[in-house]
């Protein structure tokens, strides 16, 4: 059958999806809990996507026509599904190298309760702010935060929280970040001027942030002892041998990523760097791993280094409370999030091959007549594609793309829709679980995304700002060579708004 013969879907089948895809994963969270990642998330998403596949035959698509969106949707996330991976290679050799238990010591040593979440809140500002990638943070810094807490007796939560919460204001802020450049060229405006307008809704938000965990803080009853552990740093010193230069991996990842290496190598070179370091510095411990006395000590150490590449650390110490601290990491531990990332991604390709976003959208548009509404929408949309693409990419490019000409058409400067970009679809995509970032951010920091989404509190104040500032119409720019156009006026000559 050809394209011609294709029939535009109605916005109950555009709705269909979607509908039943909430009552699915309502019902994988009901009877799995947190355990509904680990397979009830992704039958549901491959269901919704089974439907909006019928759906488009139906309006008169063809199978190879809905196969094909199948493999160019999946085919985005490779790079992520490798970066996952090479996290995990990551957290399972830096652990094994003394990496991140020095930096649990470390940072132990240097916060304390009363500060910590402010603390790790602006830690995490600052260097992804530095390298651009709030990816690269979590699956570093991030980490070795969490075992700092875990050592205090603080709510990884909330921790997880703080870091997000951090990691992604640097992200955003920082000319290096892809999304911060994918985000002008989706709407049409300047890099630079891009960034200076986000200070207006980004600089509120990460304030607001900022009190919050500190208030939150102040009520922290941890005592620095972490009383699961007992002392947990003469417990990492007594099994590895801790040192300053042991943090020189996370410097090599830090300075590729300041020098705009590709993600998926740098995070490779510093898994591999790990793993050397570990052979070096700590062998008795890679050998503990390789646990085959069979091997001479050279294939032990090998072996050690390299098991830890694909399934972490693992020890039995006799402290639960340390064996779960240490026991992380490695590429096997990151499958299940692949299987989700890939679940989800088809969904999100079948949503826009069949053309139910765009019909979602296009109703959208027809209801934003003002200008606060518009901006309100952009932020709606970019949200609701960062939940059926699955992929905060997708959300920036596809809501620009759809938006760009309505912008336009009012005589608002692009800028306005740039930052609606960032606000919405780079600040909501680590909270959806089955999103690449949700899914890369549980899966890297161990706290699922309802637990930690409540108190990422940067990433839920960001989007409400932006509307409050659109609604009182307080830096909304305008176009100084444009044409007047009311407010009011229905937004039905633009190509997003066509049928």
């Amino acid at each position: 059958m050809n394209a011609t013969a294709e029939r535009q879907p109605t916005l109950l089948q555009a709705l269909t999806p979607l509908l039943f895809l909430a009552v699915a994963l309502g019902a994988a969270v009901y009877l799995y809990a947190d355990d509904s990642s680990y397979g009830a998330n992704q039958i549901s998403l491959l269901l919704a996507a089974g439907i909006a596949a019928i759906i488009g035959l139906r309006n008169g698509l063809a199978w190879d026509e809905i196969q094909q969106a199948l493999v160019q949707g999946v085919s985005l996330a490779i790079v992520p599904i490798f970066i996952l991976l090479a996290v995990g290679a990551l957290i399972g050799t830096w652990i094994l190298s003394g990496t991140v238990p020095t930096m649990i010591v470390l940072g132990m040593k240097l916060l304390h309760p009363a500060y910590f979440y402010p603390a790790t809140c602006l830690i995490c500002a600052i260097v992804a702010l530095t390298i651009g990638s709030s990816w690269t943070v979590a699956g570093t810094l991030g980490v070795a935060l969490i075992g700092v807490a875990q050592g205090l007796d603080m709510s990884l939560p909330i921790t997880a929280g703080a870091v997000i919460s951090g990691a992604y204001f640097g992200d955003k802020m920082s000319p290096l970040s892809d999304t911060t450049n994918i985000a002008p060229a989706a709407a049409g405006s300047e890099l630079f001027a891009h960034i200076r307008h986000m200070i207006w809704t980004t600089g509120p938000s990460i304030l607001i942030a900022l009190v919050l965990f500190t208030i939150i803080g102040l009520g922290a009853r941890g005592d620095g002892a972490g009383a699961a552990f007992g002392d947990l740093p003469a417990l990492l010193d007594a099994r590895f041998t801790l040192g300053w230069y042991l943090l020189l991996p996370m410097l090599v990842v830090f300075a590729l990523a300041m020098l705009r290496f590709p993600a998926f190598p740098t995070i490779m070179v510093g898994a591999l760097l790990g793993g050397l370091f570990a052979v070096v510095f700590q062998p008795e411990v890679v050998v503990a791993l390789a646990d085959n006395e069979g091997l001479s000590r050279p294939m032990a150490l090998l072996s050690g280094a390299w098991t830890a590449l694909f399934d972490g650390y693992s020890v039995d110490t006799g402290n639960a409370a340390l064996d779960e601290l240490l026991q992380r990491g490695g590429m096997s531990s990151m499958l299940n999030t692949v299987w989700l990332v890939i679940c989800a991604m088809g969904f999100g390709a079948v949503m826009e091959r069949t053309g139910l976003l765009e019909r979602m959208i296009r109703s959208v548009l027809k209801a934003a007549r003002s200008t606060g509404a518009l901006v309100a929408s952009t932020l709606a949309t970019a949200f609701g594609a960062n939940v059926v693409t699955a992929d905060q990419y997708m959300s920036i490019v596809l809501t620009g793309r759809l938006f760009q000409p309505e912008y336009r058409r009012r005589g608002l400067d692009p800028v306005n829709l740039s930052r609606a970009l960032e606000d919405a679809g780079t600040m909501t995509s680590p909270l959806i679980p089955w999103n690449t970032c949700g899914a890369y951010m549980a899966a890297t920091l161990g706290v699922a995304t309802l637990d930690y989404l409540p108190y990422a509190f940067f990433n839920l104040v960001s989007p409400m700002v932006a509307v409050v500032l659109a609604c009182a119409g307080f830096k909304i720019l305008r176009l100084p060579d444009a044409a007047a156009v009311p407010s009011d006026a229905p937004a039905t000559d633009t190509p997003a708004s066509r049928g």
